[in-house]
């Protein structure tokens, strides 16, 4: 058996993903691996660019340790996103109070006369 790890581009809040496949074919003259894996009893081909491959190996150990290194990094980043985003989330509640407060205290004037408004003669 196989074991892969590759990048996933597409998903910026996953970066890789880790399987394992029993045979894949790879040349010298190609810039992508071909993953061969059975499904329903039918064999499967996926192509996969060779730089989307952080590492392809026999090694089941060196895979399980560095996809547990890898997850390590991503589970602190991930709880740096979720920070983040609770203060974005805060300050968003902050700004639409601050700016809907403001607004309201200007429809409160709008009806006096230094305030140019068309709709008070409606």
């Amino acid at each position: 058996m196989y074991y892969v790890i590759k990048r996933q581009l597409d998903k910026p809040l996953s970066c890789f993903i880790g399987f394992v496949v029993p045979k894949f074919i790879a040349s010298k003259n190609n810039d992508s691996v071909i993953f061969e894996f059975q499904k329903d009893e039918k064999t499967q081909r996926k192509w996969v660019k060779k730089e989307e491959i952080v590492l392809l190996t026999e090694d089941k150990d060196f895979v399980i340790k560095t996809m547990e290194q890898f997850k390590a990094v991503e589970e602190t980043q991930q709880k740096l996103v979720d920070e983040a985003r609770d203060m974005l989330n805060s300050s968003i509640e902050t700004f639409t109070e601050t700016v809907n407060a403001e607004l309201n205290e200007f429809n409160e004037i709008k009806s006096s006369a230094d305030v140019p408004c068309l709709l008070k003669n409606l």
